[in-house]
């Protein structure tokens, strides 16, 4: 079922799909909410899944600073985007719940676990850190959201979504990978601004995990250039009660690169 709700006078657009524990999962940079339809066909009669369009993406209204109680000069962070989710539960009278976020989405559910660690059961990183943004990263981050400025982040996003997928499933699926270049057009610049200038300001939380005694998720694509196998190894040893799966030949979108096992791993830990 389609929904939306006003959050600081705009609007915000999520579905909810099945029934059963609740289970949030939250979308990535140059994505929407879709990126996980192949996810909620298969979860959906296991759980009850809220799958929202974050702000300025899909259906939902892009953030102001001014809608925040923020100066015009102000960035949107994390935490703006972690406390969204709170609205979002508290439309649908969830006290606590399971999040799992893909990349962006993964730093997202890390700053909900900082912010509301008692509204959280357990959470899964698909594809992402808890690690801050390196100073070259920070670097590249600013150059993109130049280019958006010249270009517009239709453009930008065509030009990175390839590097997110393995050399394998592009060459061998290459119809999969046009579905998102060609959905790239539809991105608002400022939203994607946004998004950029938020990732870039995000802290270290790796503390996050340290002997965390909640179950935490990780999927690792071992040809991920974004979130790589190298930065994530450390972290996968810090919680307590680990769940972790590691892609052969998989790059960022595990997602849809390798779907029937991703399925199972959200099962799997959904229903621990």
């Amino acid at each position: 079922m389609q929904k939306s709700f006003q959050y600081f006078q705009r609007k915000i657009s999520y579905r909810v799909i099945g029934i059963g524990k609740p289970v949030l999962l939250i979308h990535g940079f140059g994505e929407d909410s879709h990126i996980w339809d192949k996810q909620i066909a298969f979860l959906q009669d296991y759980c009850q899944l809220i799958v929202p369009d974050l702000p300025g993406t899909g259906l939902s209204e892009i953030f102001r600073p001014v809608d925040l109680n923020k100066a015009p000069d102000q960035p949107i962070t994390l935490n703006d985007y972690a406390t969204l989710i709170v609205a979002i539960l508290k439309e649908e009278n969830i006290t606590n719940c399971t999040l799992i976020g893909h990349s962006m989405g993964g730093y997202i559910t890390l700053a909900f676990e900082e912010m509301y660690p008692e509204m959280l059961l357990k959470f899964g990183l698909v594809h992402s850190s808890a690690l801050a943004d390196t100073e070259e990263k920070k670097v590249n981050r600013l150059k993109g959201i130049e280019l958006m400025d010249m270009y517009g982040a239709g453009p930008f996003i065509r030009n990175t979504i390839s590097n997110l997928f393995s050399a394998t499933y592009k060459k061998e699926h290459p119809e999969m990978v046009s579905i998102l270049l060609d959905a790239a057009p539809v991105f608002n610049t400022q939203a994607c601004q946004q998004y950029y200038q938020a990732m870039m300001q995000r802290p270290d939380r790796t503390s996050l995990l340290k002997g965390n005694p909640k179950p935490i998720l990780f999927v690792i694509g071992t040809e991920d250039v974004a979130a790589t196998l190298v930065d994530l190894l450390p972290q996968i040893t810090l919680p307590s009660h680990p769940q972790v799966h590691i892609l052969e030949g998989v790059g960022h979108m595990g997602m849809w690169e390798a779907t029937d096992q991703v399925n199972q791993f959200l099962l799997d830990f959904i229903e621990s």
